[in-house]
């Protein structure tokens, strides 16, 4: 990119590719929710980005990135993802601890070094969440095979396949529970409350909605969800 960019522009463009793959219309009161700074800071970060080109805001006050900007958001997006495999794959850094690490390394960065990255990474794998490069919409999680362990069958072996990792909160709880990438799960029970009892390899623990619809899920090769009948 022709202009360098400043880590607090780099979070913007980023945050608002995140929050449209989730389906919310971005306007600055959600950046300043998302990125936890004052409404002023907003209304000043989004002048300077619509002048330098990396914004256009449409009706209501709605956020659009221009083409120059979602370019440069998912350069960014790809710096974080690198940053995340080489934690993990080449230093073993544990995956409930690398997002959080991946959000201050992705801006130092230089290009020389994103080369070596891509070179001995590529451009494609998974991230230790289990998640592409871009954030995806859940419909696009779902073409890719996977449900989410809210929606899952009871007494059916699911594999954890990927996880929502922009609350570190959340990934530090799961971890807690035993609930991680690549691990085998199972609904035991759901309740009223809409909380469910999940197997786990470390026993049974319990998950509410707002956890169990973030982790999503694949069948488990040779298992196959029960069938029920109509009488």
């Amino acid at each position: 990119m022709s202009q360098e960019m400043t880590i607090s522009r780099e979070d913007y463009l980023k945050a608002i590719i995140e929050a449209e793959s989730e389906g919310h219309t971005v306007i600055p009161a959600l950046l300043a929710q998302w990125l936890k700074v004052s409404a002023p800071a907003v209304t000043k970060a989004v002048k300077r980005l619509r002048e330098d080109g990396y914004l256009e805001a449409g009706r209501e006050g709605a956020l659009k990135l221009t083409a120059k900007g979602r370019e440069a958001a998912h350069h960014t997006a790809l710096r974080h993802h690198l940053v995340e495999r080489m934690l993990s794959e080449m230093f073993g850094m544990e995956w409930h601890q690398i997002h959080t690490e991946a959000e201050r390394l992705e801006h130092a960065i230089s290009p020389a070094f994103e080369a070596k990255l891509i070179e001995k990474l590529g451009k494609d794998g998974d991230c230790p969440h289990g998640n592409k490069v871009l954030p995806e919409t859940p419909d696009q999680i779902k073409r890719r095979g996977l449900v989410a362990l809210s929606e899952a069958q009871q007494a059916t072996d699911y594999v954890v396949a990927s996880l929502y990792e922009r609350d570190s909160r959340l990934l530090e709880f799961l971890h807690k529970l035993g609930i991680g990438p690549k691990i085998t799960v199972r609904v035991l029970e759901r309740n009223y409350d809409d909380t469910m009892l999940v197997a786990t390899p470390n026993g049974p623990v319990t998950l509410g909605q707002s956890a169990s619809g973030r982790v999503w899920v694949r069948l488990k090769t040779g298992d196959k969800p029960k069938q029920h009948r109509n009488y």
